[in-house]
């Protein structure tokens, strides 16, 4: 795995999503208020991350690949922000496409800090807009992939409107024409993304698809087995949380542990890795279970930090010499 992570810098990535603005608002807890049973917080700071199909093109960055994002922001404060972080973070942005019929998707997180040992969210806003994304815009996002010139893509599908139907046929023959593997981080919708190279949800996400649920061993082999033949994708991956991972090729079927289960501060961001690092792995050449290997290991070093956080690839280089950490 040491060899597959000294492949992967210098990649060259395009990522595909609904981009999102994380708000926080950090106070320090003072009372309970007298107008109803909620906290008052005294306001410290306020910060703003990236989220949504922005979190696999961090955690990308983070691995040392080259990575362009494309998607859409309203013509708000709010999207001049995301634009401002992407290209802070080194990410090129210039490919994000910029709608003024509809807002900026922000999501805002009230949290408290002070006595507790890690912030604790209390409440989250959002405000997004959920209906498809216009024609101009998929035409927009589509001409980029040429543009972009990437060795793989990775779409991110929040389910907010800029993963359509068109836009993944886009995807799809790009792929063709270039010969570069497609991945997604799909929240559930698997079947729109047949024959994509890797599926990734989560396992609530795919008893949902399944109407079945697949916590027991030896019906969840046969299930999720046949689940990737029905999508035909070469790879099949289902995160379990602190059971790991179900991974299933054409040919083989293996479940890979997670690395840290005792030192699980914030699952943000760890399902965005897991898809960030296992494509990553494929396009250097990895087996899909050293792909999952590797991911999970990324995962562990995330889960223990606040926020939606990437592992770097010194994080990374440190975990596989030491053993991945606590298990």
């Amino acid at each position: 795995m040491r060899e597959i992570l000294e492949q992967i810098a210098g990649q060259r990535h395009a990522v595909v999503g609904d981009l999102y603005l994380d708000h926080y608002v950090f106070g320090q807890p003072q009372r309970v208020s007298r107008e109803a049973p909620v906290l008052v917080l005294d306001e410290e700071r306020r910060e703003d991350r990236l989220g949504g199909g922005a979190a696999p093109a961090l955690a990308l960055k983070a691995l040392g690949c080259d990575v362009a994002v494309t998607g859409v922001v309203g013509d708000d404060a709010a999207g001049r922000t995301v634009i401002d972080l992407l290209t802070a973070a080194g990410i090129d942005a210039t490919h994000v496409a910029v709608d003024a019929t509809r807002p900026t998707t922000v999501k805002t997180r009230v949290v408290a800090e002070g006595f507790f040992l890690f912030p604790q969210q209390l409440v989250r806003v959002d405000r997004q807009e959920r209906d498809p994304i216009s024609p101009d815009v998929e035409r927009a996002i589509g001409r980029a992939f040429r543009d972009i010139k990437s060795d793989a893509i990775l779409a991110s599908d929040y389910r907010s409107g800029v993963m359509t139907d068109a836009l993944v046929a886009d995807i799809l023959a790009y792929r063709q024409l270039r010969g570069c593997p497609v991945t997604v981080d799909s929240q559930g919708d698997l079947g729109r993304f047949k024959s994509f190279n890797l599926i990734k949800c989560n396992q609530a996400e795919a008893e949902a698809f399944l109407d079945h649920e697949i916590d027991n061993a030896q019906p969840r082999q046969r299930l999720l087995t046949d689940l990737r033949a029905a999508l035909d994708c070469a790879c099949l991956v289902v995160t379990r949380g602190g059971a790991g991972a179900a991974v299933v090729t054409g040919n083989d079927y293996a479940e890979v542990p997670s690395v840290n289960r005792s030192e699980v501060y914030d699952v943000t961001g760890a399902g965005d890795t897991v898809v960030a690092v296992m494509t990553a792995a494929l396009l250097a050449g990895a087996t899909a279970i050293d792909a999952a290997r590797l991911a999970q290991r990324a995962a562990g070093i995330v889960v223990r930090k606040w926020g939606n956080a990437q592992a770097t690839r010194a994080e990374l280089e440190a975990a596989l010499v030491d053993g991945g950490g606590a298990s």
